[in-house]
Formats: structure tokens, sequence, C-alpha cells
């Protein structure tokens, strides 16, 4: 009977969902066992510190690239067997946000990831996926569900011209598409009107102090037309240190950075610094 439920839900999410939803019968399987191990995690009045809880449960996940990059037309891709940095973080605050409102099913982890990761918690288009991580802060803080420390912690305004998308279409597949190019276009015309704070390299250590655990850590970078290369999670580890809960290039999985935030990104050729959003 049990294994009998189990199909009926798998088969439940493919119907109901089809237009709108990627998500295979394993990460099916993968969101049910997540939600359950999610639900017998202890309560946390910290919010910050739930999502650090949440977010050690996706330790050892492979790092995957490009995992949303799927199908001729966008639509809201669940996979939680491979994860990159930002998908990562997505879907640990899509948990966190579930898990505080009680409601670990997975109509509810749709929406929040929706919520999440589309301009103004919408799904139109491949265009109105948060395609630029200081926009993906920007729109999340007037959703009321981060909030842009950066300024507040010592960043120092930063003005640059975002328009690496535009400039690189050969590496992005939907953008083959004229109306999906055209419509990315028009997304970084608008983000020239925008500026934003990074907490240079060597002001981090500082006022590392003012970072919290379960905050949202950018990394900001030199390349040319391009605001963030990498996203994680602050973690203050039993060192006293920032720590980074990620999902790492360097090992293809999600870990925890064995060194201090701040040495971490020296290694780091084009870092400039960081920008912290705190889940609210």
């Amino acid at each position: 009977m049990k294994q009998l439920f189990l199909l009926f839900s798998l088969l439940f999410v493919t119907i109901t969902f089809a237009q709108n939803i990627t998500c295979s019968p394993e990460d099916a399987t993968a969101f049910h066992k997540k939600s359950k191990e999610i639900s017998l995690l202890p309560q946390s009045v910290n919010f910050g510190d739930s999502l650090i809880s949440i977010g050690k449960t996706f330790l050892k996940i492979p790092y995957v690239a490009k995992t949303l990059e799927v199908g001729e037309k966008e639509s809201l891709v669940v996979n939680l067997h491979g994860l990159d940095c930002t998908t990562f973080v997505e879907n640990v605050l899509a948990f966190g946000l579930i898990s505080r409102a009680d409601s670990l099913d997975f109509t509810s982890f749709a929406n929040a990831l929706e919520e999440i990761r589309y301009r103004d918690g919408q799904l139109n288009g491949y265009g109105s996926r948060l395609h630029y991580f200081t926009e993906w802060i920007s729109n999340n803080q007037a959703k009321g569900l981060v909030k842009n420390m950066t300024g507040e912690i010592g960043g120092k305004i930063v003005k640059k011209e975002i328009n690496f998308m535009g400039t690189h279409r050969d590496l992005y597949p939907f953008l083959k598409d004229d109306a999906n190019y055209n419509t990315i276009l028009k997304t970084e015309t608008a983000l020239k009107e925008n500026e934003f704070c990074v907490l240079s390299q060597e002001d981090i250590a500082a006022n590392e102090h003012l970072i919290q655990s379960g905050d949202i850590i950018a990394l900001a970078t030199s390349i040319k037309g391009l605001d963030v290369t990498h996203t994680g999670i602050a973690i203050r580890a039993k060192d006293g240190r920032i720590h980074m809960l990620h999902a790492s290039t360097g090992s293809m999985q999600v870990e925890i950075t064995k060194l201090p935030l701040v040495d971490y990104l020296k290694k780091i050729k084009s870092n400039i610094g960081i920008m912290v959003a705190r889940p609210l």
C-alpha cells in the first residue's frame, strides 16, 4: 500500500504540473526523503541556524552545472541529486521557508522555489529567471525574503556594467532563441540603473563578526560584465571563524570550506569581495 501511494504521488507530480515543472521520479522520491529528514531536525528559534541544519543534509551531494537548462522552454526544475552553487542556496532557502511554515509538501516547495528563483515570484519564460545574483538579492529583498546586509557591514558601492550573458550569447543554449536573447538584453539595460555594494576582500576580516550563520554569501568578481561567480551560505565553525557551506567546483560536491572564508577567497584571483544577504 505504501509503495502504491508513492507511485500515485509520483504520477500526480508528473501529470498535474507537467506544463510548468520538470521533476523526475528520482527527484520526487528525493523530495519525500528530504522533507522527512528535515521534519526530524531539531527546531531552532534562529532562521539562520535552521538553514545551516538544512544545508548540512545536502553535504556530499554532487556538484552538477547547468541543471536548470532543461528542455526547449523554461520550466521550474526540481533537482535534488545534482546542485550548482545557486540551486543549492535556492533549495536550502525553499526548504527553510516551508519547514518554518510547517508545510513540507511538494506543492509548497515548488511554490517557494518559484518565488525565490524568478523575478517577482512568477515564472514567465527564460528571461524571468533571476540570472544575475545582484538582481536575485534585490528582487528577493523586495519580496521580503532576504535583506541585503552588505552596506551595513562595511560594503562600498560598486558601479559596473552587467552584460556578460548578452556579450557571451554562445555560452547559453536558451539564448539561441531571439526572444530569450532580447529579454536578457532588456534585463541588462535595466541593471545599468542599479548600484550594488561589495564588502572588499581586504575588509572582510575586520567585519567578519557581523556575518551570521545562515547568511547568503555571493562572491563578487572582477570579470568583465559579470557580478558574481559563486554563492554559498555562511557558517560559523568550531574555530569561531566564518566558513562557507556551498556546492563546490573544487571537490565537486556540497561541502564546508576547510579554510575560513577570508583565506578561501585569497585563492580566487578574480574575487574582489562579497555580498551578504540575510534570509528573513
